[in-house]
């Protein structure tokens, strides 16, 4: 019998799998107000540091994160603007006002704006002549421009402001991205066993989605790339993927999104059997996470990270630098109300790590043309140095430990 299906990949079905997932008894506990206003006013502070007397915060995931309102960024500006006296005013259309206050979470004043009026001009009469406002780096340029144009104004980024608070994650947030990943790591299990000569990609990625919505998550997956054989080579698929056939690679990246936080997990291991090369391939992506792993160290920056992995690599015969076979991209992004989001693992970021600090392990492995591995787990920085998301796979027909 092939070892595969002795460690849990293969010989099941979609509806035998669906029937074991079983939501967790235990969810985290909701995100509290004084968490959502403690971010308000370390955003002060800092505005206050940089002698900066206002942040405008665009709708979608900043304008969430600071204020706990949920709105979708469309054409329409709809926003917040933060002083750094603590006064908070949001920036709506007049005839979202109804639907905008069921949801408000911190409460704060309405600059209104008619359909025919400039939304920079009505947010321009609440300010002083020459205000120091830095303005969300997600927001579209098409309303940047309006900001710089407007003379009233001196506008600057708040890409830094930004970046330096979300993230460093508190102890609820690393629990709203634990919960995910530990439902994204059930349905990476599931998902082994399905597998199967000629099924398809499509019914891979179906048969996730499908898990996920089993587990509670209504919106299923979040993302799926599934690539088999000489398809994993290329880190995010091909246009024309092909079914599954005995001895081959199998690349499952996938997660979800829980209360806005996301889980993120890439598991590589072998249908059948492996290849010598093959093997050795996937030793080698493991050695390289977990020089990764090793390397995230409190106070070592981000690119060291990235350096340590690539001295791994080059100690086993790969790259140099992004040189195939090897390692063609960074090692890692962090993760939280965004799939990718800072601080970036890559070289010369010269970020130091903090605790509170949230990012992926994912240094690929690319043979042109033949096959790739990439095991992604993701860490949290702690005061003691780094901690795992999820159990790193185990071997390459055994990627669970069964």
């Amino acid at each position: 019998m092939n070892s595969s299906r002795v460690y849990g990949i293969g010989g099941s079905t979609p509806e035998e799998e669906l029937s074991k997932l079983n939501i967790p008894n235990i969810k985290p506990t909701p995100i509290k107000t004084e968490e959502f206003q403690n971010r308000l006013d370390k955003t002060c502070a800092a505005l206050k540091e940089k002698n900066l007397d206002a942040l405008y915060i665009n709708a979608g995931t900043n304008l969430y994160y600071f204020t706990n309102t949920r709105w979708n960024p469309s054409e329409r500006l709809v926003g917040a603007i933060l002083f750094a006296d603590g006064s908070l005013h949001y920036v709506v259309p007049e005839f979202e006002i109804g639907t905008f206050n069921d949801f408000i979470g911190i409460p704060g004043d309405i600059i209104p704006w008619k359909e025919h009026e400039c939304p920079v001009q009505k947010i321009a009469e609440v300010l002083s002549e020459g205000t120091r406002l830095a303005v969300d780096d997600s927001t579209a340029f098409t309303l940047v421009s309006r900001f710089q144009e407007h003379k009233k104004f001196k506008i600057s980024s708040a890409e830094v402001l930004i970046r330096d608070i979300r993230m460093l994650k508190s102890d609820a947030e690393i629990a709203h991205i634990q919960y995910p990943m530990n439902l994204t790591m059930q349905v990476h299990q599931a998902t082994a066993r399905i597998l199967k000569p000629r099924i398809t990609t499509a019914e891979v990625e179906d048969f996730i989605h499908s898990a996920h919505q089993k587990l509670g998550i209504a919106s299923g997956s979040y993302f799926c790339i599934v690539l088999f054989g000489r398809d994993s080579s290329f880190p995010h698929g091909v246009r024309t993927p092909k079914p599954l056939e005995e001895n081959e690679m199998v690349l499952v990246d996938t997660g979800c999104k829980y209360e806005g936080y996301l889980s993120d997990i890439t598991r590589t291991y072998i249908y059948g059997d492996a290849t010598e090369k093959e093997n050795k391939i996937w030793e080698n992506e493991k050695a390289a996470q977990l020089a990764a792993f090793d390397a995230a160290q409190i106070g070592k920056t981000c690119g060291h990270i990235d350096d340590q992995v690539r001295v791994q690599l080059e100690k086993d015969g790969l790259g140099p630098d992004y040189d195939l076979p090897g390692l063609p991209h960074r090692t890692g992004h962090g993760i939280g109300l965004e799939i990718h989001e800072h601080p970036f693992i890559l070289r010369g970021n010269d970020i130091k790590l903090q605790p509170g600090m949230t990012f992926s392990i994912e240094p690929m492995i690319v043979v042109p043309n033949t096959f790739g591995v990439r095991l992604e787990d993701h860490i949290y920085m702690t005061e003691e140095g780094p901690r795992w998301f999820t159990e790193p796979a185990h071997t390459i027909d055994n990627p669970f430990g069964i």
